[in-house]
């Protein structure tokens, strides 16, 4: 999740519901004793450790290269939450047993992947046919010395999700062009906008956004830098992007524009369903769980406008482990379900943006539009957005941690009254705690 986690998950928010069985089978499934599928009578098996809905399963890539690879049989289990998968796998890398021979890697866990986990993964630097991706998204997961610990599969740039009726009560423009251009290259218009619904708004009471972390988070992943520097350092102390952040976010909430619901926590969903806000931060994955929670009666009220600014919000990589006993097989199974035309498949079916810049250019991206957002263009909408995120991507190795450390502190300031102040302080006490 994903983002992509999320949120960090990016689609294990799409399908929450993947449910408790889906959490029991984890990475690791019921046999701890061995590592990955192997090779019997002619016959490859390759296993996969998943996490929410990257979208191979669901939109039957697995099954295509089955039929186009007689010889392989592909096993892939599926957590539906990020976190309960990643302490599984690296309970599993420590042990060196239970492992997959394919590993999701989201991208709020990539940088401790790199630093911690590199010879425990297979180098994809001599796979052929993997030089199309963003050039900040293959970064992310190679090591200093150039070891390539995995491909990209989605990235997660960011739009404003908005309900078109609400807009309308309110006074505001409801075109989506018209929309963008009230908050156009700055978060702080998005906010002044929220005051004006606020005091325009006629009917229910409704508030403007869902949550002052998820304008918080659009914010600080518009910015190379985030909470570490290149060196590693933590600087989300002395980060303005960060403290800028913080301010318009509180700022947001003091005002009383936030529905004070955190995306993807409790409470959030129900809000979707039953209208209780006006907009949101939703960067692409997001689409489908809104979708789905908001449900077929609020169908065509939500659209999607071009954000402030741009940035990235989630993706997720796929790795092969080391120990594999079958490690070329997996390597070019990854190699073909990232490559463009997969990744526009996956992006036309569920909404997930392609990582892969040929696969952005692509008509089979560029042309989808999103029939229960309205028929949004979310092809040229994200692709848009997606070309505007900065070329490096600084992570850090508790960015996941750290990121919901801060959506906590504002929930403070929210839901209890907390001075912006005093928030930050428990904020960065926490953080310290957790990071060491």
């Amino acid at each position: 999740m994903s983002t992509h986690r999320t949120p960090r998950t990016r689609a294990a928010a799409v399908v929450a519901a993947a449910g408790a069985l889906a959490l029991v089978v984890g990475c690791g499934g019921s046999d701890d004793s061995a590592t990955g599928g192997g090779k019997k009578d002619g016959k490859v098996t390759i296993t996969m450790g998943m996490y929410g809905v990257m979208g191979f399963k669901e939109t039957g890539l697995l099954e295509q290269y089955e039929k186009e690879n007689p010889n392989v049989d592909i096993k892939a289990e599926v957590a539906g939450d990020e976190q309960t998968y990643y302490t599984a796998l690296q309970t599993r890398l420590a042990g060196g047993k239970g492992l997959k021979d394919i590993q999701g890697i989201e991208i709020g866990r990539a940088k401790e992947i790199v630093d911690t986990q590199a010879d425990k993964f297979a180098d994809f630097s001599d796979v052929t046919g993997t030089d199309h991706f963003l050039p900040w998204k293959q970064s992310q997961i190679t090591t200093a010395d150039g070891k390539v610990l995995g491909l990209g599969t989605d990235i997660g740039p960011m739009a404003v999700c908005y309900r078109k009726d609400y807009f309308e009560k309110a006074g505001l423009p409801t075109d989506r062009e018209e929309v963008a251009k009230l908050w156009q290259g700055d978060w702080k218009k998005y906010v002044e906008v929220g005051r004006t619904f606020k005091k325009d708004f006629k009917g229910d009471k409704v508030a403007y956004m869902d949550a002052a972390s998820g304008l918080f988070n659009a914010m600080v992943y518009g910015y190379s830098e985030q909470y570490y520097n290149a060196k590693g350092d933590l600087i989300y102390d002395e980060n303005p992007a960060v403290k800028e952040a913080w301010n318009l976010a509180a700022d947001a909430a003091e005002a009383g524009l936030t529905a004070k619901l955190r995306q993807f926590q409790p409470g959030w969903d129900p809000g979707l369903a039953n209208g209780t806000f006006a907009t949101a931060v939703c960067p692409a994955w997001m689409l489908g769980h809104i979708g789905e929670k908001a449900g077929a009666a609020n169908k065509g009220k939500w659209d999607v406008a071009k954000a402030p600014k741009g940035a990235n919000w989630g993706g997720s990589f796929l790795g092969v482990v080391e120990q594999s006993p079958v490690q070329e097989e997996a390597k070019k199974l990854v190699a073909w379900l990232t490559a463009p035309e997969q990744q526009a498949h996956i992006f036309e079916k569920q909404g997930s943006v392609p990582s892969s810049q040929k696969a952005l250019e692509m008509p089979e991206v560029q042309n989808v539009t999103s029939e229960y957002f309205n028929n949004a263009p979310i092809g040229q909408i994200f692709g848009a957005a997606a070309r505007e995120i900065p070329d490096k991507q600084v992570l850090g190795r508790k960015d996941g941690t750290i990121k919901d450390t801060f959506s906590q502190g504002l929930t403070l300031i929210e839901q209890q009254g907390t001075s912006r102040d005093e928030a930050w302080k428990t904020t960065a006490e926490r953080i310290e705690k957790a990071v060491g």
